[in-house]
């Protein structure tokens, strides 16, 4: 469905002359207005719409990856075609070829990249205008800072005059992406208010009246732009002009909204009015005095300093810099800062020492309120109360503070015009709360901290965001010493334990420091309390959070949990609680879905809703993981609120997601090998459903934690779960990884499990699976062990395409072992059990087992002609995993030919496929036999290309290959070294 490219249609090609173009070079990209592309001077169209489309998002996240799920939902959203991930690659290669016509069919190129799951936009220098607007805006910035205010109004009209419109035209709304798009408007509509400010400054607006324009028109309710345009059109000697647009804005105001407006506005119209007035007075000889405000008391109120403070190196370095940054010309407010993170992490601690290393730059005082937005609605501090409290502080006398919140806001923010003051704001609830208390000063520092990040704050107010995670064990550790310094000797003593029993400790308490401080205050307290007795307790998960249970009203774990979890609504409440069901190392958002039976938007929006409330912690895979605490609490939740049939159900629904996600994915990774389907999913389980072998093999490496323990918890309860089968759909992705540890791990589970529950069948399918593992470690006895007690089983149940399997892998395991002409009767046997079973892949896997076996046993003739015919086959079926194989035994053929010329091109081109296919073990063997190839060639350079590239595949393995690879490796290094002064690593030829 791929379609043409076409230069645009006026006159052949249309010139970009009605507007600033990109800066020069030979591909030239326009994303600041509608989209458009250059090369070499003449513009191009970006394709169909939806082609467009995705050129646009790469060009908005230029330099950032986006993955290709990420591009289904932005581009369909829940209507994405089943083959979205095919025309987004069409796409792809479309826009490259576009891009440079010359580039081979395949080839990558310089500007459209592959990363990871995903694509990115590298743009050039001078190629894309969006990349040149952020290097004049941070050199604007960067002059501001040397105070050299002239050049940083140029740099911020020559970025402003790269917009020709909203960003992405007309692909940023109606879809999924409009977000993104819009927060590129926003950068241009903060930067128009910011060259504003400066240019009113300089009495030189004129300069920004055209971006100004251009930025109210496309966002007409936004009070900071319009006011800005009213500011410089005032300054500029339009004083009728400012006056219309503030009547046209106020209108509009009360007209969509419903409101008045704002005091940024209001103050621009009086501004205006004020200049007018100014001019008429000055006109008649007349002045106007203003008087300063009276002089208040210098408060001091900041909460003392903890003197047990330790850590915190990194937040209080990017606090400082912050800090540093307070005097920089252009300011027009005061620096915000909001601090957020789960309840006892320690973000009240951290804002009140730093508050005091910096306390003396603020020479008009220090200001702290507590919000108390971590209690209930009715406890918490009223945004009418807060401002009254500050209010005091200033000195203002209880009878002369406003009755109104807009009054004593307006008094508040002049009495702290141009002072420098700090502020603390310590557990608020949102934003709302906070901004009526920002002073109006750029001189000032104001602290926040809340549970939750104050998006809005950031968005708004411009304040900067500072997450706060647990320490790491080193300051955890401190901290606890710290505790326990003063403590009596037992407890000192009990501290000198061993540092394994201390370390278990701290991970059982999640390095969460409330958690820390009142355990170290239980040992101070008892200080013949064992540190042995301690870990003991906090072993059990379910009794883990009375271990900080007080009785003297000390605030612990669960109530700091507890609040967060009271403002959840019901359906991430649910989750919240299902949550303490998930395996290691985290859920997605697709087995959430599952587990809480939930459709997939209303579980992702109750991830949001919990990853803001800070009980889950979103990680950049996707995975939505809790603290260990914050889990032992979902856990008592769940035990106290969920029924046991429920919880039960629960669990099996999470299983029997990651059961039917796996034979889904193990499907698209080899379709011809068919394995034992599942029983339907039931009501609820909405399972993952990789299409393409990429997305297959990222599924299960993102999966890689979660899918052994989901085998053991299938293994050792009663869900409904046939763990065999879990484990067997992970097969083909363990051998292709090269993980046989685990393989062998995840097996000996399922068999265990198939054995107690006296399921014979499922049993042997394991035993065949873990001999095929024995084999590859070179446990051939303990194969052919297993091996022949699966033989068995299946032969009584008569299940001939399993009896044909048994045969196959006695054929690989006999080759092995060097006895060829066993493996031609074991392949023989497997090729008549597959054709009674209707196996149609069979005459492939047949043909190319007889020829390798012939290979060995010197009937070269016969065996390229069984190795020729499988490749024909191959490569008209639907599935070419066989053809890296199938490639490397022609090579070995034609090596024992003495053709090594071709033997080299099978095996390149088995190298390329099996990389490809992320078959490690495939690219070990190809690279091996090439490197020897190469040998006898005399061509020394792409034999050490070939052994390096083996000792990677190999290394990329878990513990690093078999026994047998390794000798390889260092046999093959060996003959290296005796040609060449090539000196294989050392780390490469270890056996």
């Amino acid at each position: 469905m791929e379609q043409e490219i076409e230069l645009s249609k006026s006159a052949g090609a249309r010139h970009a002359d009605d507007g600033p173009r990109p800066v020069s070079g030979s591909l030239r990209f326009q994303i600041l207005g509608p989209l458009r592309i250059w090369r070499d001077d003449v513009e191009l169209s970006a394709g169909p719409r939806q082609q467009g489309h995705l050129l646009a998002l790469l060009l908005a996240r230029a330099g950032r990856p986006i993955s290709v799920s990420n591009l289904i939902e932005l581009l369909w959203g829940e209507d994405a075609p089943t083959s979205a991930t095919n025309v987004i690659h069409k796409y792809v290669g479309t826009l490259r070829r576009l891009m440079e016509p010359s580039l081979p069919l395949r080839a990558t190129g310089s500007y459209l990249r592959r990363h990871g799951g995903g694509y990115l936009f590298a743009p050039g220098p001078g190629t894309l205008d969006l990349v040149r607007f952020r290097e004049l805006t941070s050199a604007a910035r960067a002059s501001l800072a040397l105070r050299d205010r002239d050049r940083a109004l140029d740099s911020y009209v020559e970025a402003l005059e790269l917009w020709r419109g909203p960003a992405g035209d007309t692909y940023a709304s109606g879809s999924a992406a409009t977000s993104i798009f819009a927060a590129l408007d926003r950068e241009f509509l903060d930067v128009c208010v910011s060259a504003t400010e400066l240019a009113v400054s300089l009495n030189r607006s004129g300069r920004v009246l055209q971006p100004l324009r251009l930025a109210a028109s496309m966002a007409a309710l936004n009070e900071p732009v319009q006011a800005s345009l009213i500011s410089a059109l005032g300054a500029a000697g339009h004083q009728a002009e400012a006056l219309k647009v503030f009547r046209t804005v106020r209108s509009r105001l009360r007209e969509d909204l419903g409101i008045d407006p704002g005091k940024t506005l209001e103050a621009a119209h009086r501004h205006v009015l004020t200049q007018a007035t100014a001019e008429a007075d000055a006109g008649q000889g007349q002045t106007v005095d203003r008087l300063p405000p009276e002089p208040l008391v210098r408060p001091a109120q900041l909460p003392p300093d903890l003197p047990t403070f330790v850590g915190r190196t990194e937040e209080l370095a990017t606090l400082s810099a912050l800090r540093s940054g307070l005097g920089g010309t252009g300011r027009t407010g005061p620096l915000i800062v909001a601090l957020d993170g789960m309840g006892g992490v320690g973000k009240s601690t951290l804002a009140a020492h730093f508050a005091h290393l910096v306390s003396g730059d603020f020479t008009d005082g220090q200001l702290y309120l507590d919000l108390r937005g971590d209690q209930t609605s009715d406890e918490s501090v009223s945004a009418g109360d807060a401002v009254g409290s500050l209010l005091s502080s200033q000195g203002v006398h209880v009878s002369s503070i406003p009755e109104t919140l807009a009054a004593r806001v307006g008094t508040f923010r002049s009495l702290t015009a141009s002072k420098s003051i700090l502020v603390l704001l310590d557990n608020a609830s949102d934003c709302a709360q906070v901004r009526s208390l920002l002073p109006n000063s750029p001189e000032s520092l104001v602290l926040v901290t809340s549970r939750k990040p104050l998006v809005e704050l950031a968005a708004i107010d411009g304040a900067h965001l500072l997450h706060l995670d647990p320490p790491d064990m080193r300051t955890a550790r401190e901290l606890v010493r710290r505790r326990l310094v003063s403590a009596p000797n037992r407890a000192m003593a009990g501290f000198s334990s061993p540092a394994d029993i201390l370390d278990e400790i701290i991970e059982l308490c999640g390095r969460l420091p409330l958690a820390l401080a009142i355990l170290a205050g239980r040992l101070s307290a008892r200080p013949r309390l064992a540190l042995a007795d301690v870990a003991a307790e906090l072993r059990d998960g379910t009794q883990r959070l009375a271990a900080f249970s007080s009785s003297h009203s000390v605030r612990d774990p669960r109530a700091a949990f507890a609040w967060s979890y009271r403002q959840l609504s019901p359906d991430a409440a649910r989750l919240f609680r299902l949550s303490s069901a998930a395996m290691a190392p985290g859920l997605s958002a697709a087995a959430s879905a599952s587990l809480s039976e939930q459709s997939p938007g209303v579980a992702r929006a109750s991830l949001r809703e919990l990853a803001d409330a800070a009980l889950l912690d979103e990680d950049d895979k996707g995975r939505f993981t809790s603290h260990v605490l914050v889990k032992a609490y979902a856990q008592e939740l769940f035990l106290t609120h969920e029924p046991a049939a429920d919880r039960a159900a629960a669990t099996t629904r999470l299983l029997q997601h990651y059961l039917h996600s796996a034979y889904r994915a193990a499907i698209v990774l080899a379709p011809e090998r068919p394995i034992v389907a599942p029983s339907p999913a039931p009501a609820g389980v909405a399972p993952e459903q990789p299409t393409a072998y990429d997305e297959a093999m990222r599924w299960f490496e993102e999966h890689r934690e979660v899918l052994p323990e989901a085998v053991r918890r299938a293994a050792e309860g009663d869900f409904g779960i046939a763990g065999w089968q879990l484990a067997l759909s992970m097969q083909q992705w363990l051998r292709r990884s090269g993980r046989f540890h685990d393989w062998q791990d995840v097996m000996h589970v399922a068999l265990a499990s198939a054995s107690d529950r006296g399921d014979q069948v499922g049993a042997a399918h394991v035993m065949c699976s873990l001999a095929d593992s024995s084999s590859h470690l070179g446990a051939h006895e303990e194969a052919l062990d297993l091996i022949s007690s699966a033989q068995q089983i299946f032969a009584e149940h008569g299940l001939l395409a399993e009896q044909g399997v048994v045969h196959s892998t006695l054929h690989r395991i006999h080759t092995q072992l060097g006895q060829h002409r066993r493996a031609l009767e074991e392949n023989e046997r497997a090729l008549a059990l597959n054709r009674a079973a209707g196996i149609e892949h069979c005459e492939i896997w047949a043909s190319a087992a007889q020829g390798r076996s012939l290979v060995r046993l010197g009937a070269l003739d016969a065996a390229m002609s069984c190795l020729e015919e499988a490749l024909t086959r191959s490569e008209k079926s639907e599935s070419t995993t066989d053809e890296a194989d199938i490639r490397i035994s022609m090579a070995e053929c034609l090596s024992a030919m003495g053709d090594q010329h071709r033997a080299v091109e099978h095996l390149e081109r088995a190298v390329d496929m099996a990389a490809e296919a992320q078959d490690r073990i495939g690219v070990f063997e190809a690279s091996i036999l090439l490197c020897e190839a190469h040998l006898c060639l005399d061509e020394v350079p792409g034999a050490c290309r070939a052994w390096r590239q083996a000792c990677d595949a190999m290394h990329a393995m878990q513990n690093g290959g078999t026994r047998n690879m390794r000798d390889k490796v260092c046999d093959m290094g060996d003959k290296l070294t005796e040609v060449t002064e090539f000196c294989p690593r050392s780390e490469d030829t270890q056996r």
